[in-house]
């Protein structure tokens, strides 16, 4: 029976030592995870800056003379309304 008890405490230094190893492999990893997205995240928001000052620098060269014609608004006609009204009533609706 003794030999029993020191083979179960050697099994579970073992364990011990091993999770122990695991946790420090799982922090070097999220580690390298976090850096590597953190170097990511720099490199695309200065090309975000980059081009956006590009698009500044476009608008701003460009001649304010050119206007657009406002755009036609399309007027609301009593035919298209009182034909809803139809399409409500026929659908089984009523109100």
């Amino acid at each position: 029976m003794a030999d029993n008890s020191k083979v179960d405490r050697a099994n579970a230094q073992f364990n011990k030592l091993q999770r122990a190893e695991d946790g420090k492999k799982a922090m070097s990893e999220y580690e390298a995870d976090r850096i590597a997205l953190r170097t990511k995240t720099e490199r695309l928001k200065a090309a975000r800056l980059a081009r956006d000052a590009a698009e500044k620098a476009a608008v701003s060269e460009e001649p304010a003379t050119k206007t657009k014609a406002p755009a036609k608004k399309k007027k609301a006609t009593a035919e298209t309304f009182s034909r809803w009204l139809d399409e409500q009533q026929n659908s089984g609706r009523r109100s």
